[in-house]
């Protein structure tokens, strides 16, 4: 013992335990992230999609975990690689990281540090899986976010963030992931769209948000996580990470607030819990790269541009008849694009200074370079993004077992029954001839598209409405899962 104690009063190490729990509790904080985006997700779906929706996002954190810990931590931030694109392999398997503190994170861990950025690799082909949602068989999407991550979200990370990648090399700003999370997020789910085709019902259907509730609930969740997301990234426990928690929620409020002002003049002067937790995303979107650049009031402007201007890329986007079925594209991808640019000129040098960085700024610092730095780093990641996700769903699609898209008799019965036997909502279980009836009378239960129907204790089929009445005794009503 007294030998132990000798050599940690004589380790040189600048690891800070503050910093270390503060990145510790951030990445529990992404970590709850995967959930609420399963949440956000399936209450924006159909109900016989809901838990294959959260499941997806559940799996992906998993499967990308061990991604990560295989090769991803060393392809996507390698401290030791010399060349501009991608990682070496140094840290497979995670070996040689330990306590060694990575160029990124002097004052944590090596392993703190990955912990934390294994959160953001988890989440983003979850994200991406949006835009294939209620057409997506669950076996190949799993395959599909290995090889996602590997293809696309680790270079992209590595040219960010790395000490040698070449958009860090030169010059631009990117806090949280503005390019590896939302904009490489937001492509994929568009090349999601379009290789996989239209729901069955597209343009002649409407289709509507099932549960609120729950996309409330995942708006929630996530907007706690982006705390940690933003927040964490500082990766210290300082000043510098307070403003990036303060101008996130700043974001996040005035982008609930501007989505649902134009939606409320837009639409009938009335106001929705959808719109408002939409834009609140969108607003958390745009201030993700720019974080830990700016200034709280600047922050006030990222929201409301992001949630005016995502407003409308959802229009555009059914304009244009891409079927992104949870308008991933409108709000990751074109959101973190307005995030990115608006970098460009609200970045400030005295906001980094706060723990010791040195930028330039941006347009407000009279560096006006900046915005071409930020603009280059959008336009190569999504381009990244796009054109590499269409090659992997191509090939997919070629590969016996693999194709991806259900198949239509699923597609009708939803993917909960058709790819995991389960049903998202069983609020009365009913046995065969229970009512007299046949299983083929519960048909509409299974493909989740009818209406709340009510039955009444001699098996008809009572209001639209669900209800319970006590004004006869001999008239039960049991309602159906939607």
């Amino acid at each position: 013992m007294t030998e132990l104690l000798k050599r940690y009063d004589n380790d040189t190490s600048q690891i800070n335990s503050g910093d270390t729990a503060w990145i510790l509790v951030s990445a529990a904080l992404v970590f709850i992230m995967s959930p609420g985006v399963g949440y956000f997700y399936s209450g924006m779906a159909r109900s016989k999609n809901a838990v294959s929706l959260v499941f997806l996002c559940m799996v992906a954190m998993a499967v990308v975990s061990v991604q990560w810990m295989i090769w991803g931590y060393s392809l996507a931030l390698s401290d030791t690689a010399t060349n501009p694109f991608i990682g070496n392999l140094k840290y497979g398997l995670l070996l040689n990281v330990g306590d060694k503190p990575h160029a990124n994170a002097p004052s944590i861990p090596g392993d703190v540090y990955a912990v934390f950025q294994c959160m953001f690799a988890a989440l983003t082909p979850a994200l991406a899986l949006g835009g294939a949602a209620e057409r997506i068989r669950i076996f190949p999407a799993i395959l599909f976010c290995f090889v996602w991550t590997t293809i696309v979200y680790d270079p992209i990370a590595y040219w960010s963030w790395a000490p040698k990648g070449w958009m860090n090399v030169m010059g631009s700003l990117d806090y949280a992931g503005g390019t590896p999370v939302h904009i490489a997020s937001g492509f994929g789910a568009l090349a999601f769209a379009l290789v996989l085709g239209k729901r069955q019902g597209f343009g002649h259907e409407k289709f509507e948000p099932h549960n609120y509730l729950n996309i409330i609930l995942g708006t929630s969740l996530l907007w706690f996580g982006w705390f940690g997301f933003n927040g964490g990234s500082a990766v210290a426990s300082n000043g510098r990470a307070g403003l990036a928690s303060a101008v996130t929620h700043i974001a996040a409020c005035m982008g609930g607030l501007s989505w649902s002002l134009v939606a409320y003049f837009r639409n009938g002067y009335k106001f929705s819990s959808f719109h408002f937790c939409s834009g609140a995303i969108a607003g958390l979107v745009a201030i993700t790269p720019a974080s830990g650049f700016v200034a709280p009031w600047a922050a006030l402007v990222f929201g409301a541009v992001a949630g005016v201007a995502c407003h409308f890329a959802v229009d555009f986007k059914e304009k244009l008849g891409f079927d992104d079925a949870l308008d991933v594209f409108a709000v990751h991808g074109i959101g973190g694009v307005v995030g990115n640019l608006l970098t460009g000129i609200f970045a400030s040098k005295g906001v980094a200074a706060l723990n010791g960085s040195v930028i330039k700024g941006g347009w407000i610092d009279h560096h006006w370079k900046q915005l071409g730095y930020q603009l280059a780093a959008s336009c190569s990641g999504a381009a990244w993004s796009f054109v590499v996700s269409v090659i992997i769903l191509v090939i997919f699609n070629f590969i016996p077992g693999l194709h991806l898209r259900i198949h239509e008799d699923g597609e009708i019965s939803g993917t909960d029954f058709a790819e995991m036997g389960e049903h998202g909502y069983k609020f009365a279980t009913i046995e065969p001839n229970m009512y007299g009836r046949d299983n083929a009378s519960l048909t509409n239960l299974e493909q989740g598209n009818a209406r709340p129907t009510t039955l009444t204790s001699d098996g008809q089929a009572g209001s639209e409405k669900s209800s319970v009445t006590g004004t006869d005794s001999r008239e039960k009503h049991i309602t159906l899962g939607v």
